[in-house]
């Protein structure tokens, strides 16, 4: 394959995952530079489209010629966006300002607004205070990660946005939950490290992803996620939850498939649908002898469960009827016998077991 058509599928997958990928090869590779273009940057003849002003120590936006989509403008240091900035390119879908001073303040009036085309708007790593607006419409991709955030405006008629990342912030849960509530297409959100005790209210039910790690998160109200119809991946691990604030059936949820419930305060396995493929619990507090309730197992009903992971827990397995795992990593725990049919396997700390197509326990 040759470096042309690498990149393209690079830039096609960015476009599904909602990441950016750009043409970060030597310039020479691209042939000629085009000559429409601000002086102190780089378009490539090649991609006559892209402008790429990174590592400049810019402390402005530099004059952007007609014609631009793509503009790179990371590791400078802006810190101000003047109303006119982008003018000449009303146009412009891709604005990349990663790694930069800007603050609130210093955005001027309807600057991002006015792109009627703008998809993807990344300003991570940046002093921002409150998330930028107003938005245009045409917006997809909004990353406004590793900043000081505590204050989110108004995401209303933002109907085309899918993607938002605000890990690295300063929220709590009453900001989110006043801003996000009628984003009916967003489908992947990052409050990651952040500051919420609760989780927020009224997020957006059409959401797949929805990460919630290093928080301060104690409960989950009873019902909560079965708003969630087609929720697949789920992160609240590196928070404070404990039994009593996890109600029986809270990730009982048919369409998920990996949950990560690591580092916290567990002592017992939550229940968990049969389509779960991937589940997390390493470094809990489950008991050395786990039983399970019953008539039932949580992890007996996940028929698909093809990855668990409980390190650094004092506990035994032997009760489990786990019917097809093909990657256990039971590293750091203090477990005794796992049976598999007739056969017992003694397992000792450290070791990585991998089973496939074992028959379940009978009861």
């Amino acid at each position: 394959m040759n470096v042309c058509t690498f990149t393209l599928v690079l830039a096609l997958v960015g476009s599904v995952s909602g990441q950016y990928y750009d043409y970060d090869a030597p310039l020479f590779m691209y042939g000629e530079l085009s000559p429409n273009c601000a002086p102190e940057c780089n378009c490539p003849h090649s991609y006559p489209t892209a402008m790429y002003c990174d590592d400049l120590k810019l402390k402005s936006v530099p004059m952007v010629p007609p014609g631009i989509k793509y503009l790179y403008l990371r590791n400078n240091q802006i810190d101000h966006i003047d109303e006119k900035a982008f003018e000449n390119v009303t146009d412009l879908q891709w604005l990349i300002l990663d790694h930069n001073l800007l603050e609130n303040s210093k955005i001027k009036g309807k600057v991002f607004s006015k792109l009627k085309q703008l998809k993807k708007l990344h300003i991570n790593y940046n002093n921002l205070t409150e998330s930028v607006g107003p938005l245009p419409k045409s917006l997809q991709d909004l990353q406004l990660a590793n900043n000081k955030i505590s204050k989110l405006g108004s995401f209303d008629g933002l109907v085309n946005l899918t993607f938002i990342y605000l890990q690295h912030n300063q929220l709590k849960e009453e900001a989110v939950s006043a801003s996000l509530k009628g984003l009916k297409s967003l489908e992947y959100l990052d409050l990651s490290f952040n500051q919420m005790s609760k989780l927020p209210a009224g997020l957006p039910t059409s959401l797949l992803t929805l990460y919630l790690d290093n928080n301060k998160i104690t409960n989950i109200p009873d019902e909560y996620f079965n708003r969630f119809t087609g929720l697949q991946y789920l992160r609240l691990s590196h928070n404070e939850l404990a039994d009593s604030g996890v109600p029986g059936n809270s990730f009982n949820i048919s369409s998920l498939l990996e949950l990560d419930l690591s580092y916290n305060k567990l002592k017992s396995i939550p229940t968990v649908n049969e389509n779960l493929e991937n589940y997390y619990l390493e470094v809990n507090k489950l008991e050395s002898k786990y039983k399970a309730a019953p008539g039932f197992d949580p992890l007996k009903a996940s028929i698909k469960l093809t990855y668990l992971k409980f390190v650094s827990n004092a506990f035994s397995v032997d009760m489990l009827r786990l019917h097809n795992v093909i990657g256990m990593n039971e590293r750091d725990n203090r477990i005794q016998t796992w049976n598999s049919g007739s056969v017992t396997h003694w397992i000792v700390p450290s070791l990585s077991l991998e089973c496939q197509d074992q028959e379940p326990l009978k009861s």
